[in-house]
C-alpha cells in the first residue's frame, strides 16, 4: 500500500502545470479565553480571479499542514483546527486540468483516493475542526468543508455548490456519502441531482445554511472574526450545536426515487453520473462512511476513464474560454462606443431586446413600430418587467425609476434613431421588409451606427445590399427567451467591415452573451442544424414512422426536450418558414413536410394536447398527417438523424460557416440547450462512430473530448 504522500507526489509527476494551492498554518488565541487555535488558510497566491483548486501537490500542501496540526492537536498544544479560503474565495474544487491529462484507470483511482485520504484527517483530529466558508465554494472546496466538525457560512457567499454530475462526474471526496448523513437524503438529492442537472444551479449563503450545511451564518464584512468567536462558545460550552435527526427509513428511499426521476426527465439515461451518485447517496443510508468512499473511489475513477466526463469538461471550457475569447473576432480596440440603442419593432421578440439592452448597457433605448399602440405596448413590456425585477427586490426603486426613464417610444425613425450608435431591428422574417427598414434606418441614423438585424436565416448581406454603406450592417441573431439563452450568432455579411464586427462584438460581451461569429450562410448554425435534425424527423413521419418512435428515437441524446415539442416551442409557422428557406438554398438535404405545412395551414400550435398534463398526439392533427408505408425501428431512425446531423455539420466547416467544431459545440450547448454531457453534439457523434461513417473522419483529435491515446 502507498502512502497518501507517495499517492500525491505520482499523480504531481503527471501534471507539472498544476496552480498550486499552498496551506498556511497561523496560530491566534481565542476570544474569552478558550484557548490556542490553528487556522489553515487555503491560497493559490493570485486574486480572487483565479480561483484556489484541488491539484496532487495543492492536496499534499494541505496533507502536510494535517501533520503539523495533527502532532500540535495530539500533544495538547491546541484547541482545535479551522479551515479558510482567501478574499471571496474559499476553494473551488479539483483541477479539471489536471483530470483532462489522466489516461489509466489507476491514476484516475489515485486522484479520488488522495482527496480522500486528506480529508479524512481533518475527521480523525483529536480536536474539534470547523470549517469557515468564506466565499464562493464548490465541488472539493465544498467537501473538504464536511469532513470538519462544524461549519460557518458567509451571508455574501455567491456560490455553493456540487456540480460534478453536472459535468460528468460525481462528488467524489465525500459529498455523496457524507452530505445526505449530515443534511439527509432529500436535500443532499436537492444539491447533488437536481441543482446540478439544473444548469449547475448555485446556493447562496442565506441558502447554505437554510439546509443545514452550515451551522451559523454570520455577515461579510467580519465573517472570519464572527466566526472565531462563535468557535469559541462552541468550544467552551456556551453553544450548543444542534442538527435535527435524519431520516433514515422510507424517507430516505422516495429521496433517491425521486433523484432518479429528475436524472430520468433530464438526461433520460443518456449520461451515468447522476445514477452513479445516487447509488452511493442509496447505500450511504447506513452510516458506514469508509464504505461510501470507496464506492466514490471507484465511481470518480470510472467516469474519469469514460467519455461522458471528457465531454463535459470540453463543454465546460468552451463555455468558461472559448465563448468569453470568441474565435475570429477583430481586435476589440476598433470597437466603437454605444451610448444610445434604437430597436426597430415593438412586438415581444424586441421588447425583450430592448429591455437587455436597457439593462446591461444602461444607455438610452427607442422602439419605434408602425402606430402608436405598438409603441405603447412595447414600452408597457419593457416597465412591467422592470416593476418585477423590483418587485422581486433585483433592483431598488431608484434604478427602477432610472431604467424607466432610459427606455422611450417614437413612431418617427429620425427623430428616434438621430444620435443612435446602434439600430436593432427585430421585425417580419421578409427580405424586402428588412431591406426597406434598413433603407429608412441609414436614411436618418448618424454615419457611424451598427445597423444589426436579428434574423434567424435571412442573408445579412442581401439584406444590405441596397444601402450606400453596406459594410455597416451584421447579423445580430437572439435566442429566444432572450433572457435565458447565452447564445449569440454574429454574423459577417459579405461587406462588414471591422470596426462594425468589433462594435457588435463589444456589445455582446457588455450583454453578458456567448457570441460566436458565423459566415453569412442560410440559417446560420443553430437553425441550420436544428432544421436538419427536426427535418429528418419529419420525414420519417411522414414517411410512414408513427410519430411516437420517432420522438421516442432520439431520447439517449438527452436532449431538453423531444423535438416535436422543441417544435411547439419555436412554433410551426417558423419552423416551416425556417424549412422553406433552407429548402431553397440546399433543396437536395432540406425538403419541406406536406404534413408540416398542412398543420401550420390549420393554425394549430403543435402536435400535441395536454390534456391528461402529458403530450399525446392531437386528434386533430393525426387526422391532417397522410403517412406512406415505410416504418422504422428506434435505431433506424436515430441512425437516420445522427447520420444527417453529422453530414450537414461536415458541410458547414467545409464552408467555413464557423472557425471548427468547437464553435458548432458552442453553439448547440448555449443556443439550443444541448446538453453538457454530450459536450454539445461532435464529440457524441465521435464516440458513436457516426461521424466516421459519414465523413470518414473524426470532427475532433484524439484526447479534445476524450480520452488522451
Amino acid at each position: 500500500m502507498s502512502t497518501t504522500a507517495e499517492l500525491l507526489k505520482g499523480a504531481a509527476e503527471l501534471f507539472p502545470d498544476e496552480v498550486v494551492t499552498s496551506a498556511h498554518v497561523r496560530h491566534l488565541d481565542l476570544p474569552f479565553g478558550a484557548g490556542r487555535f490553528a487556522l489553515i488558510t487555503l491560497d493559490n497566491g493570485f486574486d480572487h480571479t483565479k480561483p484556489t483548486t484541488f491539484g496532487p501537490q495543492s492536496l499534499a500542501n494541505l496533507n502536510t499542514a494535517i501533520d503539523q496540526v495533527e502532532k500540535e492537536a495530539a500533544e495538547g498544544e491546541i484547541v482545535g483546527v479551522g479551515i479558510t479560503g482567501k478574499p471571496f474565495i474559499f476553494a473551488v474544487g479539483a483541477d479539471l486540468k489536471g483530470v483532462e491529462l489522466l489516461k489509466e484507470h489507476e491514476h484516475a483511482l489515485a486522484i479520488g483516493k488522495g482527496g480522500h485520504e486528506v480529508f479524512k484527517r481533518l475527521a480523525a483530529l483529536a480536536v474539534p475542526t470547523f470549517a469557515y466558508y468564506n466565499g464562493a465554494a464548490m465541488g472539493g472546496g465544498v467537501e473538504v468543508g464536511l469532513h470538519c466538525s462544524y461549519r460557518t457560512v458567509s451571508k455574501a457567499l455567491p456560490a455553493f455548490s456540487l456540480p460534478e454530475v453536472f459535468l460528468g462526474l460525481v462528488p467524489g471526496w465525500g459529498g455523496c456519502t457524507i452530505l445526505p448523513n449530515l443534511i439527509g437524503a432529500e436535500k443532499a438529492v436537492q444539491v447533488i441531482i437536481e441543482n446540478s442537472l439544473n444548469q449547475n444551479k448555485q446556493l447562496k449563503g442565506q441558502q447554505v445554511f437554510d439546509l443545514g450545511i452550515a451551522d451559523a451564518l454570520f455577515e461579510g464584512a467580519d465573517f472570519l472574526e464572527q466566526s472565531l468567536n462563535w468557535t469559541a462558545q462552541v468550544l467552551k460550552g456556551d453553544i450548543e450545536v444542534e442538527r435535527p435527526v435524519v431520516d433514515r427509513g422510507e424517507a430516505w428511499d422516495q429521496a433517491v426515487a425521486k433523484g432518479r426521476f429528475i436524472a430520468d426527465s433530464k438526461v433520460h439515461g443518456a449520461a451515468p453520473a447522476a445514477y452513479r451518485a445516487l447509488d452511493i447517496i442509496a447505500a450511504a443510508k447506513n452510516g458506514d462512511l469508509q464504505q461510501g468512499y470507496d464506492a466514490e473511489d471507484k465511481a470518480l475513477a470510472d467516469l474519469i476513464m469514460g467519455g461522458e466526463l471528457r465531454a463535459g469538461i470540453y463543454a465546460f471550457n468552451l463555455v468558461q474560454k472559448r465563448g468569453k475569447r470568441p474565435a475570429g473576432a477583430p481586435d476589440k480596440n476598433l470597437a466603437r462606443p454605444v451610448t444610445k440603442v434604437g430597436v426597430v419593432g415593438a412586438g415581444l421578440m424586441a421588447s425583450q431586446l430592448a429591455l437587455l439592452f436597457l439593462r446591461r448597457l444602461e444607455v438610452p433605448v427607442v422602439l419605434t413600430d408602425i402606430d402608436q399602440e405598438r409603441v405603447d405596448k412595447g414600452v408597457g413590456y419593457v416597465h412591467s418587467e422592470i416593476d418585477k425585477l423590483l418587485g422581486k427586490g433585483r433592483i431598488n426603486q431608484d434604478k427602477a425609476n432610472r431604467l424607466k426613464a432610459l427606455v422611450t417610444g417614437v413612431l418617427d425613425k429620425a427623430e428616434g434613431f438621430s444620435d443612435a450608435d446602434f439600430v436593432i431591428e427585430a421585425v417580419f422574417e421578409e427580405i424586402g421588409v428588412k431591406q426597406q427598414v434598413f433603407a429608412e434606418v441609414e436614411a436618418v441614423a448618424p454615419a457611424h451606427a451598427i445597423l444589426a438585424t436579428n434574423t434567424s436565416s435571412l442573408s445579412v448581406s442581401e439584406m444590405a445590399s441596397k444601402l450606400k454603406h453596406p459594410e455597416r450592417v451584421v447579423g445580430f441573431h437572439f435566442f429566444n427567451p432572450v433572457a435565458v439563452l447565452p447564445l449569440l450568432e454574429i454574423v459577417r455579411g459579405e461587406q462588414t467591415d471591422d470596426a462594425s464586427l468589433a462594435t457588435a462584438f463589444a456589445v455582446a460581451k457588455k450583454l453578458k452573451k456567448t457570441a460566436v461569429l458565423t459566415k453569412d450562410a442560410p440559417a446560420f448554425v443553430v437553425n441550420r442544424i436544428l432544421t436538419r435534425f427536426m427535418g429528418e424527423i419529419q420525414n420519417v413521419i411522414d414517411e410512414g414512422t408513427p410519430v411516437e418512435v420517432a420522438e421516442k428515437a432520439v431520447e439517449p441524446l438527452g436532449l431538453p426536450m423531444s423535438p416535436l415539442v422543441l417544435l411547439e416551442l419555436v412554433g410551426p409557422a417558423i419552423g416551416l418558414h425556417v424549412s422553406e428557406t433552407l429548402n431553397r438554398a440546399f433543396p437536395d438535404r432540406f425538403k419541406v413536410s406536406p404534413n408540416l405545412k398542412a398543420v401550420v395551414e390549420a393554425g394549430k400550435r403543435g402536435f400535441y394536447v395536454y390534456d391528461s398534463g402529458k403530450p399525446e398526439l392531437d386528434p386533430e392533427v393525426a387526422a391532417l398527417l397522410k403517412q406512406g408505408d415505410v416504418v422504422l425501428t428506434e435505431e433506424q431512425v436515430r441512425a437516420r438523424v445522427l447520420d444527417a446531423v453529422a453530414q450537414e455539420i461536415g458541410i458547414m466547416l467545409d464552408e467555413g460557416v464557423v472557425a471548427e467544431a468547437q464553435d458548432i459545440d458552442l453553439c448547440l450547448i448555449t443556443g439550443a440547450g444541448w446538453p453538457f454531457h454530450l459536450g454539445g453534439i461532435t464529440p457524441y457523434l465521435d464516440r458513436e462512430g457516426v461521424s466516421e461513417r459519414v465523413n470518414g473522419k473524426k470532427f475532433l483529435a484524439p484526447g479534445v473530448a476524450s480520452v488522451p491515446a
